[in-house]
């Protein structure tokens, strides 16, 4: 009898910790847009089918208020941009995702965790947004959403005057962003060059579909905020026309 349960126990230990994975385990892209009940006229355009790409929502200029769309009409990826400092010695410390906050009352002291997310999917559109929680879980899935929602097109080519493949790797002109004392300009690179930026602002251009960079940056730059937010706006540059 004692043989019978060791042998079983194992097996039994294992389905037990299956079951736990699938329910904790996040939902499939699939699963989203399976379950989803759209609430705006734009999603349920979207789930009828009557929308089938993206470019159609970003030319019309209509506000995606559903990051459901997104998540039916493109395969994102998303990662999180490191704004937050961990305690270290002397004042030191790595830098990590979440950036910590205390308010204090009477009760003592409230934290609140807040995050940077980008969302995008490696073919010409990018998206960021922050969000603000007293845990970190919540905070990352509030920044992943609205980055969803200001999801934009990023237009790519190869521009470099020592480049001649057809391929979209860099930017299409030599284009500048600001955000408070931070500017940030991004100038087309031959293929092969890489991403010549700050290691938080790779993280935005792999995921917007450019490999091949070179960037200025001036000003304050360890204030990530502004420095993406710098970044953000050169890219919404690459849709303007040259000649207006």
């Amino acid at each position: 009898m004692v043989e019978e349960k060791t042998n079983a126990s194992p097996e039994k230990n294992k389905a037990e910790k299956g079951e736990r994975r699938g329910r904790r385990g996040e939902k499939t892209r699939e699963e989203i847009v399976a379950a989803w009940k759209p609430k705006t006229k734009l999603g349920k355009e979207v789930k009828e089918g009557k929308i089938k790409s993206i470019d159609e929502i970003l030319d019309n200029k209509r506000k995606i208020l559903e990051g459901e769309i997104v998540d039916s009409l493109l395969h994102i990826k998303s990662d999180l941009i490191s704004i937050g400092q961990a305690k270290g010695k002397f004042g030191g410390g790595k830098r990590r995702a979440w950036r910590q906050t205390q308010r204090k009352t009477k009760e003592g002291n409230i934290p609140t965790f807040s995050t940077l997310a980008v969302v995008g999917d490696e073919s010409g559109h990018v998206g960021v947004g922050s969000g603000e929680a007293k845990e970190t879980l919540p905070a990352r899935d509030k920044a992943i959403r609205k980055a969803k929602l200001n999801i934009m097109e990023v237009k790519r080519t190869c521009a470099a005057f020592d480049c001649a493949c057809s391929e979209p790797h860099t930017v299409p002109f030599k284009v500048t962003g600001k955000a408070g004392s931070v500017r940030v300009t991004l100038i087309p690179a031959p293929q092969g060059t890489g991403l010549v930026v700050a290691n938080e602002l790779k993280k935005i251009l792999k995921l917007a579909g450019i490999k091949d960079v070179y960037s200025k940056t001036f000003g304050k730059k360890r204030t990530t905020f502004n420095l993406v937010k710098a970044c953000i706006e050169a890219l919404k540059k690459t849709n303007v026309e040259v000649g207006e």
